[in-house]
């Protein structure tokens, strides 16, 4: 195609832009997906925090309001996931399966640089075509940690991160309440706030927030934390229309035929 002779050879690289702009041209209008989710997580006193709200969607289309994001990958640590369900599930169920064989061979505690790792080389092998972006907490002998992992491979370690089309509105209230050195309920209250924020502001996400509490020797998931499209309840108030305020316009009379049944003794 021509527009690899114009490629630039330094600085912002804007490949794919002139590549869409030429395969527009052709007819050929390339195709994206929008996917919708807020994920958090945030490191109190002793252990670590993390959220996620329930929304799967396909397009504009709610296709599951009680997903589950919220993976367990050892003992000691969960993953939550953003991006493609089905790739988060697999890629989260395959770490978790691969944990556990090296915890029996070892007989020692899964680390969460470990899970870190295995994570990391195995999207990076996709160059980012596995939609998984993940958040991985968890208490090993280097005590509470918290790491955010792209769908390219690359990860980061913080105190407290978010992830998902929601992230940014969650972001702000990290950055508004975060603090050192947090108790566990001011922590989980803040990521269910953060996780509010993504719900309200953000149409990808919505239904409930889950949390997962992991302390050493100790995780707390604590499924619908909060949520906020609960079916209202029947008061027992009915109404009792009188006969012949909805017209009658044709009446049909269907006859049953009984047919004897032969039994076999």
């Amino acid at each position: 195609m021509e527009y690899l002779e114009t490629l630039p050879t330094e600085g912002f690289n804007t490949d794919l832009m002139s590549r869409n702009i030429e395969l527009e041209a052709q007819g050929l209008k390339p195709k994206f997906m929008k996917t919708g989710t807020t994920i958090a997580g945030l490191m109190f006193n002793g252990g670590v925090v993390i959220g996620a709200d329930t929304r799967a969607t396909s397009g504009s289309t709610v296709l599951d309001k009680m997903c589950e994001k919220l993976h367990y990958i050892a003992p000691n640590m969960y993953c939550a996931g953003a991006g493609t369900a089905a790739d988060t599930q697999h890629v989260n169920r395959q770490i978790s399966q691969e944990l556990a064989l090296l915890r029996l061979n070892t007989g020692r505690e899964s680390r969460v640089i470990t899970a870190v790792t295995r994570l990391s080389e195995h999207l990076f092998q996709y160059q980012g075509h596995i939609g998984a972006y993940l958040i991985l907490g968890g208490v090993d002998i280097n005590g509470p940690q918290l790491f955010g992992i792209s769908a390219d491979g690359s990860f980061k370690h913080q105190p407290y991160t978010t992830l998902g089309s929601g992230s940014l509105a969650a972001m702000s209230v990290f950055e508004t309440e975060y603090r050192d050195g947090m108790t566990k309920e001011e922590a989980m209250e803040v990521v269910r706030r953060a996780i509010e924020a993504g719900v309200f502001n953000d149409l990808g996400s919505g239904s409930s927030v889950d949390l997962v509490i992991i302390e050493k020797d100790k995780v707390d998931y604590r499924r619908t934390y909060r949520d906020y499209n609960r079916k209202a309840e029947n008061s027992g108030f009915e109404v009792n229309f009188p006969r012949g305020v909805t017209p009658v316009k044709n009446t049909y009379q269907l006859v049953v035929q009984e047919v004897p049944m032969e039994i076999d003794s």
